[in-house]
């Protein structure tokens, strides 16, 4: 274990005890933590000179490994402390970046994260290298300064930042393609969204009888695995588990997982996960809507999901918490996936709000349509079929995207 010392600023405790777990995970143990009033940031070091030399001076004395900070950090603040302490100094960033790195598993969670490293790194690149005098260039009588050894650098790692944005491009089509297929079926899509470590994928498994990897840690799922729900009244419904929220996500990330956060973007509507026993569950509710605003997905209609009922600590201040983000939610279940309780009644709610999302419409087929039958009992929920002289009358409940199919039956519509 890597010893650490972690510097947060005084109003943002709950952030910096968050890092303090995200630095665990990674194998950084925290010997000591600094919690620091700042009035006004100082441009070269963030912080005052006085305060700056006593913490340098406490991490070489206790023989610290690195310092990280919670505040982001700026290139040369970041070059100015390491220089000063002689240790490595990261920022909550760079951590949540080590952690990406850590959990990827496959080749499109590598290159999302591998561009956001890069493109995170770029102005950095000082950090990294002490060979920076000019190189020789030219030929004999012309040779003039040539390039420095960070100008290469920087060309070679922009070449690196253009040909991952390439290969997730080529995923991003292949993704859509899928997508497409899915939507041709006229299957609805949900997506499962919310803060890291909520029991997104807990929750996926329990309702698909899947058996995605669960792990209780950070950001286990970097890539989105979709299963098939099939509902109690025959509908059908893919679920999307997603990459989890977290406070101060790095911008870069966010664009980096956008191909991956597409499917909360396209779906019809979201289901929004909160871990009910946390204590900071409404700074996890307020973050996660804070992302889908960035990804332009808060237009979405949305099903909140109070998970871990089960370990819910009956605290006046934390049910109070519970009950205000219930009243700001449009519908809201209470379950917990551990024990199966609210499972029914949370089915039920995905049911109501598919049905809120389609069209109940009244059709006749011919006599000799009886293929045309069948794609609606395929593709829709049946409520009401009759037998009639001229053919087969059908009520049914269907997405909209696949009305246009039976559009020339269609004699009615609620």
């Amino acid at each position: 274990m890597e010893r650490a010392v972690i510097i947060g600023l005084k109003g943002a405790n709950a952030q910096t005890a968050e890092l303090e777990t995200l630095s665990l995970s990674i194998g950084i143990e925290t010997i000591k933590t600094f919690i620091v009033p700042l009035v006004k940031p100082r441009a070269a070091w963030l912080l005052g000179k006085g305060k700056t030399e006593e913490i340098i001076e406490w991490a070489i004395d206790q023989e610290a490994d690195l310092i990280i900070f919670n505040p982001a950090l700026s290139p040369s603040q970041q070059r100015n402390w390491e220089e000063a302490s002689g240790l490595c100094v990261i920022d909550r960033h760079e951590v949540i970046l080590e952690i990406f790195s850590q959990r990827a598993t496959t080749r499109e969670a590598a290159l999302q994260t591998g561009l956001a490293r890069m493109e995170y790194s770029l102005p950095r690149l000082t950090r990294a290298w002490t060979h920076l005098s000019r190189q020789r260039g030219g030929t004999r009588g012309t040779r003039g300064e040539g390039e420095t050894q960070l100008e290469v650098d920087r060309r070679i790692v922009l070449k690196k930042i253009a040909r991952m944005k390439r290969d997730l491009e080529e995923i991003k089509k292949h993704r859509h393609i899928q997508r497409a297929k899915r939507m041709n079926k006229g299957v609805s899509s949900a997506c499962i969204v919310g803060y890291t470590n909520a029991g997104k994928s807990s929750l996926l498994n329990c309702l698909c009888g899947s058996d995605v990897q669960v792990e209780d840690k950070l950001f286990a799922t970097l890539d989105p695995t979709t299963r098939v729900l099939e509902l109690k009244n025959g509908m059908k419904l893919t679920l999307t588990d997603t990459v989890g929220f977290i406070r101060d996500l790095p911008h870069k990330l966010v664009q980096a997982f956008h191909s991956t956060l597409e499917e909360a973007v396209l779906a019809d509507f979201l289901i929004h996960v909160i871990d009910a026993s946390d204590p900071d569950a409404a700074a996890h509710y307020q973050t996660t809507l804070e992302t889908l605003k960035e990804i332009k997905a808060s237009d979405k209609r949305v099903l909140t999901v109070f998970n871990k009922i089960d370990c819910l600590e009956d605290d006046e201040a934390h049910v109070f918490n519970i009950k205000r983000i219930q009243f700001e939610a449009q519908t809201s279940v209470f379950c917990s996936v551990k024990t199966g309780e609210g499972i029914e009644e949370l089915q039920s709610a995905i049911e109501t709000m598919l049905r809120e999302g389609r069209a109940e419409t009244k059709f006749l087929f011919p006599p000799d349509q009886y293929k045309a039958v069948s794609r609606l009992h395929r593709d829709c929920e049946i409520l009401k079929e009759d037998y009639v002289d001229e053919g087969v009358r059908i009520t049914a409940v269907c997405a909209e995207n696949v009305l246009h199919r039976f559009s020339e039956y269609i004699i009615g519509q609620d």
